[in-house]
Order: C-alpha cells, then structure tokens, then sequence
C-alpha cells in the first residue's frame, strides 16, 4: 500500500474555506435578510395602519372648494346595504373623496398624467396655451331638439304675435382652443345652424364672430364681462335698443380660481376678475324672487366666496327683476338664460326699462304666469353650447 506524505494527509486545517464556511456566511446572510424583511413589513404595516387610522379619525370636509362639488358621505350600513352591495360601492366612493391629502395626490396624478404619460385630458379637462378648457364632444342633436322644445313650450304658453322672440348660442372655450391643439371638437358653425333651425320660431342672433379665446377666463367656464359689450351691444341693436356704454372697469383684490382650477388639479396660475360700473348699472334695482329680497348687482360678499363669479347678480337664481330708473326707454325684455347671462343682463339693462332674468334649470316653465308677466316684452333665449348639449338640465 502506498504512504503518502504527512503533509498530505492534513487538510482544511487552516482557516476554514470549506463547505463548512460557505454554511456559516449563509446563514449570517440568512439572519440580515431576515432583519431587512423584518423591518420593510413593519413600516409597510405601519404605513398601511397610519393611513387607516388618518381616514378613520381625521375631521371629514363635506364639500371639496378645488373641485367645487359635495363629496360622497358615508354610506349607511345594513345587513340590506351589505347584501344588496350598494355598501361597498359607497364606500369605495366615500373612501377616494376622504383619503388623507387628496388634493396632493390629484395634483401628482395631474402632473404624471399630463408631463410622463402625455395624455390629453385629466378628468375631461385639458390645458392649451395657459387656457383649461372641458372636452365637449360629440354633439348631441337630441338634446337640440329637447331644449327647443322646452322653449318652444314657453312661447306657446305665454307668448302671443306681438311678443318679438329671439335665440342667441354662447359657443364655449373648446370653440377657440381644441381644433388648435388637437383635442376633439364639436363643429360649432352647424351646431349653431342646427339649434337655429329647430327654434324657428325665434330669429337667431350669431355672436360668435366677436368672440375670441381671450374673452373667457383662463380658469374658468365663463366669458369676461369687461370683454363683451361688443356682444351686449349686438343683441341691443337686433332687438331695438341702444346701450350708453360708458363703463369703468374694477378689478377684484383677490385671485379668481375658475371652476376648471381645481377639476384639473394643475398649477396654474389664478385668474383676475374684473367688472364694470356705469351710472345705469349703479342705478338698477334687482329683486330675487327666489328668495324674496331686493339684491345688488354685484354682490361683494359672493365675490370673496368660494366662486367668485357668482358676485355678478348673486349667481345661479332662478327668477330676477333688474329695473332702470333711468332708462331712456320703456322696453321690457325676458331673458331666458343660464349662468353666462348672469354677467351680461348688466351691460344690457341701459336699453331696458326692467329685464326679467328666468334660469329653467331652477323654475318649471308652467310657474312662470305666477311671476312673468309677458305682456309687450321682448324675449331673448340665450344660452350656452354647454347648457343646450345637455338640455337635460332644463326643466
């Protein structure tokens, strides 16, 4: 039998770099993992706990100012809820509307939305050139046919040959904004053309024409007051009558954030709002018969509100008188309107003797013999693109 050396019959005698080893770092590696997965579960419990606790024992708002609506309340809990499943969709709804730091969260959701995924809208709201507009797409001809109908209701019922009827379509931002940057758009020229046709028992005013994007606020649904009497002083000429149009314009100290502000959770800048006086407009006098009270025609405790547009005649009421003592005129006009006429009713009431202000989103058309009388008046329908292609709003 062959003897080997002794040097070659020890091994692994010196430091150990064996299996042996290998077992000992992998169970020291074991451990720190172990530690790491450890402590990630515990602030991922921690976290995960922090939030529930937060949206369990937070104070709750009701009402959202950025986006201008009522926020989902709690649902009630009963076995019927519970089993029907209207709990747990409630609650999926209450539960977005109250987590903990919304509004942050939206203003991310609206960045990474708009700068990495490049997406066109957030919340069916878009940005253009400093501008925030709403995506009104398609057109909705049965809701032509529907709010003429409803206008036609009112000059069949109260209406007689001597009553002069004209129709006048406010287009909206979209009409200015969306072909240019490349967002869908209703064609505004046959909407015009097609709710004309519909109401021709009317004669249709076109105002479109001296309207431009810089008219409407950046932030906001709306036009600018202190724009548009080119378009007041239209309607006063179809109609017979002249304006004095001798206006000073006042601005509002603070900023203006537009309805569209806050739905599209970007960060842009407020606008600024700004009205006109005159010695007509100071000198009406307006009643809301909504609320049976005499009113000003700006309201300076609605223009520090959280919508300050609604400072121009108090904002959405459905029923206002505004008479001019120094009319140089007798005429008498019913405007049927929505929120738009709100801000141009004063740059007409120097060629009225009173103007009835009638919002049928809020008052049925069959109440109005109770407060209208119709008798020798002018009747404008004016509305916007907004309004007439969702006509289901009209009462």
């Amino acid at each position: 039998m062959m003897e080997y050396p002794d040097d070659n019959r020890e091994k692994n005698t010196g430091p150990d770099t064996g299996a042996g080893g290998k077992k000992h770092r992998g169970a020291e590696e074991g451990e720190g993992t172990g530690k790491k997965d450890g402590i990630l579960c515990g602030v991922f419990i921690f976290l995960l706990a922090g939030g529930f606790l937060f949206c369990l024992f937070l104070p709750k708002d009701r009402y959202s100012e950025s986006e201008r609506r009522m926020l989902t309340p709690m649902p009630v809990l009963s076995a019927e809820s519970v089993w029907s499943g209207r709990f747990m969709s409630g609650f999926e709804d209450y539960a977005a509307d109250t987590f903990p730091f919304r509004d942050a969260f939206r203003g991310i959701k609206a960045a990474a939305a708009r700068n990495v995924f490049f997406r066109q809208d957030n919340n069916g709201i878009y940005e253009a050139d400093g501008f925030l507009a709403a995506m009104e797409y398609p057109m909705d001809r049965d809701s032509l046919v529907r709010a003429a109908e409803r206008f036609r209701l009112v000059c069949g019922k109260y209406l007689t040959d001597e009553n002069k009827v004209y129709l006048c379509v406010i287009p909206d931002k979209n009409c200015f904004l969306a072909e240019g940057s490349g967002h869908l758009s209703m064609d505004y020229a046959d909407f015009e053309k097609q709710m004309a046709d519909l109401a021709d028992f009317a004669e249709y005013i076109p105002v479109s024409d001296l309207l431009e994007r810089d008219d409407y606020y950046r932030t906001d649904t709306h036009w600018r007051q202190e724009r548009i009497s080119d378009v007041a002083d239209r309607l006063a000429r179809a109609m017979g009558t002249e304006l004095v149009q001798d206006y000073e314009i006042r601005t509002l100290e603070q900023d203006f954030y537009g309805v569209y502000h806050g739905q599209a959770a970007l960060p842009l800048a407020p606008d600024r709002l700004q009205y006109v006086v005159g010695e007509d407009i100071l000198a009406c006098e307006v009643y809301d018969w909504q609320n049976g009270k005499e009113i000003a025609v700006y309201d300076m405790e609605k223009a520090a509100g959280r919508d300050p547009y609604e400072m121009f005649l108090s904002g959405s009421l459905s029923l206002l008188t505004v008479k001019n003592p120094h009319a140089r005129t007798d005429k008498k006009l019913v405007l049927f309107r929505d929120s738009f006429g709100s801000s141009i009713a004063p740059l007409l009431a120097g060629g009225y003797a009173q103007i009835t202000l009638v919002d049928i989103r809020y008052i049925h058309p069959e109440q109005l013999g109770q407060f209208v009388d119709f008798e020798n008046c002018d009747v404008l329908f004016l509305y916007s693109t907004l309004v007439l292609n969702h006509s289901g709003t009209l009462k």
